[in-house]
This record gives structure tokens, C-alpha cells and sequence, in this order.
């Protein structure tokens, strides 16, 4: 039986990917879905997650939306100049009227809620700032017991932040929750950018997905075409790095770590400098990775391949929905 999964996202253009992934991976099935500010504000993520659902053919994937704020100050005004001013790379999705509107619930509640109805069997999966997380162990504290495990992308280890020179953008944005998140007595998973900058999708993947016969896939290829520009600052050519697809990719199991210690991980949350920064206590890993007594939080720095043949692979392996419902540049 496929593993329940909640879903929390800033819906951009690498939310996207993972969005694809996990709607195209029969190990899970998706019961819930919250946006949260980030790349875009909540509400707009909302609407560029149900827009891609129908392109999906799922519209029976309920969708939450959740903070449009961190826990301290206000939304940064999203990422326009990464993922284009609606978020995915300025392709337009004409969504039907039935396919408009999210739940009543906010995505803190959805979540406590799913969890109450899969206890022990949920997990969830993090790609943005991890305010709804937070909101819920704020709400509920017991929340932890009834969650397998937290996949979250956030964070820089040994490597340079992306927002600032320490910080990464999902961390950065809510230092608050995401200390919540991995002092919480749950299982974390972090993902960062030490290892998400080492997976790449070059320009011959995007035009195979650009390609597909699936408006979903197609589309995922066609707003990558704006991420791409903004890489190649980063790598000096067309591709792009692939934050959120590799949490996902992990979390269900079509990508394996290879260095990933659990080793103790604390969030800077002070006003100066490091603020945003995780900071992990790698030492004693010169031999290879060493898990720490006690520690909660699974550093990945290191995969077994590269995710990008993987994820072409699966994103191409979807079926062809119903004609008529289409994504225009």
C-alpha cells in the first residue's frame, strides 16, 4: 500500500518538480497538501499547486492554505527574479472553476488532521520555510507521535548559504520554525544545499520533458526554461540545481544517501550575522559518517548517483490525461 504523505510547499518552479515526482511515484500517496510563503506567498503557491494538480488529472488531492508569514516579521516579497513573477517561470495554466479553491482548513490544521487519521503512518515532506510545521507542533505538541518522519530541503552544512553567506533560502526565511522543527522528538531528515547543488538537470533532460505527451511534465519543462537562466550565474550554462525533487526523491525512496550522520543541528535565530544558519555538529566525521548519540536530524551530504535520469525517468512515466487541459506560455 502506498505510504500517506502531507506535503508542505512554496510552490515555485522546484516545488513544481517535486510536486511531479511525488504525483508520479506509486510509493505514496499524497492526502494533503499546505503552501506557505517562500518563492511566492502562500496564497499564490495555492494556486500554482491546484493549477498543476489539474494538469495532473488530481484534483482530488486537497490543498490547504497555510502562513503567509514567518513566526518573527513579515513575507520577503518571494523570489520573482528565480521563478518568475506567478512563481512557475510565467506559463499560465488555465484552471477550471471547479479546480479554484482550497480547503476551508488552514494547512496547520490539515495537517494535525491527517495525522489524527494516519497515526504512525504519516510523513511529511518540507520544501519550503517551515512555518505550518511550527503553527502545528505550536497547536498541538503531541503532533510528533503520530509522524514517521520529516523529509525537510533546508539548510547548508559545510557550503555557503543562498540568501545570505551562512543561511539557505527555507531556513533563512523562518529561522524561528525551523528550530521548532528540528528540536521537535521526531525524525528529520534535512536536505541542503551541500548536496542539492550536486544534483543537476542539464538542458538535454528539460527538452525530454518538454517533450512528454503529458501536460504536467510538458509544463514542469517548459517553466524550467526561466530557472535555467537564472543557474547560469551559478554554473555558467543552462541547467539547474534540484532542491526540492532530491528531498522528495529521498523521503520516498528512488534516491539513496550516502554520507547522511546524525549529528546534533541547531538553527541560529540571534538578529547578528549567522542568523538562519543551521548549524551541525559534524565533528568526528574525518573517518567517515558517524551517527551521534541522541541526535534527531539526518544530514545529507552526499547521494548514491544523481537524482536527474531518476526523475526524467518517472516525470515521463505518466500517463496521458484527458485532452483539453493544457499549460500556454
Amino acid at each position: 500500500m502506498p505510504r500517506p504523505v502531507y506535503f508542505d510547499c512554496d510552490t515555485g518552479i522546484d516545488d513544481s518538480m517535486a510536486l511531479a515526482y511525488l504525483l508520479a511515484s506509486p510509493e505514496v500517496e499524497l492526502v494533503g497538501i499546505g503552501s506557505v510563503h517562500g518563492n511566492v506567498s502562500a496564497a499564490q503557491g495555492a494556486g500554482n499547486t491546484l493549477a498543476l494538480l489539474q494538469l495532473a488529472g488530481r484534483g482530488d488531492v486537497p490543498v490547504a492554505v497555510g502562513c503567509g508569514d514567518p513566526l518573527v516579521g513579515e513575507f520577503a516579497g518571494g523570489a520573482p527574479h528565480v521563478h518568475g513573477s506567478n512563481g512557475i517561470g510565467e506559463i499560465e495554466v488555465e484552471l477550471d472553476e471547479a479546480a479554484r479553491m482550497p480547503v476551508a482548513e488552514d494547512a496547520a490544521d490539515m495537517l494535525l488532521r491527517l495525522s489524527n487519521e494516519h497515526p504512525g503512518e504519516l510523513e511529511i515532506i518540507a520544501v519550503g520555510p517551515l512555518t505550518n510545521l511550527a503553527v502545528a507542533l505550536q497547536r498541538d505538541p503531541s503532533l510528533p507521535e503520530r509522524i514517521v518522519r520529516v523529509t525537510a530541503m533546508g539548510g547548508a552544512a559545510l557550503v555557503p548559504g543562498n540568501i545570505t553567506c551562512v543561511a539557505e533560502a527555507n531556513i533563512g526565511h523562518d529561522p524561528e520554525a525551523a528550530q521548532a522543527v528540528v528540536s521537535a522528538a521526531w525524525p528529520v531528515t534535512l536536505v541542503p544545499l551541500d548536496t542539492t547543488l550536486e544534483n543537476v538537470l542539464e538542458e538535454a533532460d528539460r527538452e525530454k520533458l518538454c517533450a512528454s505527451r503529458h501536460p504536467l511534465t510538458r509544463a514542469v519543462g517548459e517553466m524550467l526554461d526561466f530557472y535555467f537562466d537564472f543557474y547560469v550565474a551559478e554554473y555558467g550554462r543552462r541547467c539547474s540545481a534540484l532542491h526540492d525533487p532530491l528531498a522528495a526523491a529521498l523521503a520516498v525512496g528512488g534516491m539513496r544517501p550516502r554520507v547522511a550522520p546524525a549529528v546534533p543541528v541547531e538553527v541560529d535565530v540571534t538578529d547578528g550575522p549567522g542568523r538562519g544558519q543551521t548549524v551541525c555538529d559534524l565533528r568526528g566525521q574525518r573517518q567517515g559518517p558517524v551517527d551521534r548519540p541522541g541526535a534527531n536530524v539526518r544530514v545529507v551530504l552526499a547521494t548514491e548517483g544523481q537524482l536527474a535520469p531518476h526523475m526524467v525517468e518517472r516525470l515521463l512515466s505518466f500517463e496521458t490525461v484527458s485532452p483539453g487541459v493544457h499549460a500556454a506560455v
